[in-house]
């Protein structure tokens, strides 16, 4: 059983989210709830949960705030919010979970499978530095990525990925270091992260850092040699574009 604490400030956001969990997630038990976060503070510091359900914005402090001034971070988060802003991608950079309200069944089952999933070395500490830190940077030039990997927790500068390849619903990360990593996430939602950190999705197996590419050989769609000497290839739709891009 996970115990968890639900901190929001609206009321009819913290009943739906209790009788979802109560009637449909039989191994949560919610042991505490907060409107603050002030009282978001005393509850986990009373129920010490392993879960907490919290939101971004309140009226005396952010959720963000709130992580900033505990001592540790020993338990999962899931953030729960009404604006789809920038702070979603720092969130989703940081390899943690959120859910818009009002919460929807399916994406609510769906974050607690992951949370239920989570066998990493790192603790979520790690994830809180990452978010914090990538909070602080100008939109939308968070520098660090967390990435969960089967054996744990990675933690990179995006500028150390030369590419990524799909690999069904994994994704293996090419460094600069020669390692490679995967990560059970599909390519298109790193896609969406890294579109504007110079990356481009230049074939449906293939997102390539543009500052990596070394060499463009020409071809039915061609072929981006990148700085670690591999051979990426480039789709024949992709290539008009790429090389737009690319001259940019």
């Amino acid at each position: 059983m996970i115990t968890a604490v639900i901190i929001d400030d609206e009321k009819k956001c913290v009943s739906l989210l209790k009788h979802l969990i109560e009637n449909h997630c039989k191994d949560i038990n919610v042991v505490g709830e907060a409107e603050s976060a002030a009282q978001g503070l005393q509850v986990i510091q009373q129920h010490k949960p392993d879960l907490v359900f919290l939101d971004i914005e309140m009226p005396d402090k952010t959720g963000f705030e709130l992580l900033k001034s505990l001592p540790e971070i020993n338990f999962d988060i899931i953030f729960t919010t009404a604006y789809n802003h920038y702070a979603i991608k720092a969130i989703r950079f940081s390899a943690l979970d959120y859910l818009l309200k009002p919460v929807d069944l399916d994406e609510l089952k769906n974050a607690l499978a992951r949370v239920y999933k989570k066998h990493q070395k790192a603790g979520p500490q790690q994830n809180v530095d990452v978010l914090m830190s990538n909070i602080k940077s100008p939109q939308p030039n968070f520098s660090r990525i967390s990435l969960s990997t089967q054996d744990g927790l990675v933690i990179l500068h995006v500028d150390e990925i030369i590419y990524c390849e799909a690999s069904g619903t994994y994704t293996i990360f090419y460094l600069k270091n020669r390692e490679k990593i995967i990560v059970s996430k599909t390519l298109k939602e790193y896609e969406e992260l890294l579109k504007d950190h110079s990356f481009f999705r230049v074939h449906n197996s293939f997102l390539i850092n543009l500052n990596e590419v070394k060499k463009y050989v020409k071809g039915d769609g061609g072929s981006a040699f990148m700085s670690n000497g591999d051979e990426v290839f480039v789709s024949k739709r992709r290539k008009e574009e790429f090389l737009s891009v690319l001259n940019k």
